[in-house]
């Protein structure tokens, strides 16, 4: 990504998956990046539950699998952090671990929650995903991508 760091620049080329927090007037911006489009999916649900939680040292309760067919690439990121904020506001669920795969429907997830009340919570919660300047796809090592979160 433009404005990667020498640390993030060495990882990436090495192949390494991650995620951080971008400043965001108001909202939450993640960029995201991996290997593949489903860890770089992965590591943007890790980089939103980030921005608001430390769940660090909190052990899941509960796995679902979700899977999701919105194909195209931008769908299905919105879709993926929609669902696991639809999981924070009516469940009081918080996803500790996640694992995407690629499949004939499109997407298959695996996400290891816990309870939204056992996890130190350090930031606003999300309330959605915001369109404006969403974009993922692939990058010269491999693919990345940038999500604004409305807080």
């Amino acid at each position: 990504m433009v404005g990667d760091t020498g640390d993030d620049l060495r990882a990436r080329r090495q192949g390494a998956s991650g995620h951080r927090g971008v400043p965001h007037t108001a909202d939450m911006r993640i960029e995201a990046w991996g290997a593949t489009r489903e860890d770089c999916l992965a590591e943007a649900v890790l980089g939103m539950v980030e921005c608001f939680a430390d769940v660090s040292d909190v052990l899941a309760t509960t796995m679902e699998r979700l899977r999701l067919t919105e194909c195209p690439d931008d769908y299905l990121l919105a879709a993926l952090l929609e669902e696991v904020i639809f999981r924070l506001e009516v469940e009081g669920r918080v996803p500790v671990d996640v694992e995407t795969y690629p499949s004939h429907a499109c997407l298959e997830v695996r996400l290891a929650l816990a309870e939204l009340a056992d996890v130190e919570i350090t930031g606003a919660v999300p309330k959605g995903v915001t369109w404006h300047e969403l974009r993922i796809g692939p990058d010269p090592y491999g693919w990345s991508c940038a999500v604004t979160i409305d807080a």
